[in-house]
């Protein structure tokens, strides 16, 4: 699996899930049980993690829905 996004943003991952499931991009959330232990005062981010595979088309995906600036640096060196 290859980090697509971290953020702390419960929105912003919703939307994110929401645009990769409708695209059938098998991802799963990481750190989420970890980030709710901490009390919620957004310490430890969760990550958007994607099938190597889908890296590219996940990418794709989140700069048409104006969300590239929110790609995970990882994410970014995957592309060059």
């Amino acid at each position: 699996m290859q980090e697509l996004l971290r953020t702390n943003d419960p929105v912003l991952i919703s939307f994110v899930e929401a645009i990769l499931g409708e695209a059938g991009i098998v991802h799963m959330v990481a750190d989420q049980h970890t980030s709710i232990l901490e009390g919620s005062i957004g310490a430890i981010p969760r990550r958007v993690l994607v099938d190597g595979d889908d890296l590219m088309q996940a990418q794709r995906l989140m700069r048409d829905a104006d969300l590239g600036a929110q790609l995970s640096d990882t994410a970014q060196k995957a592309n060059g």
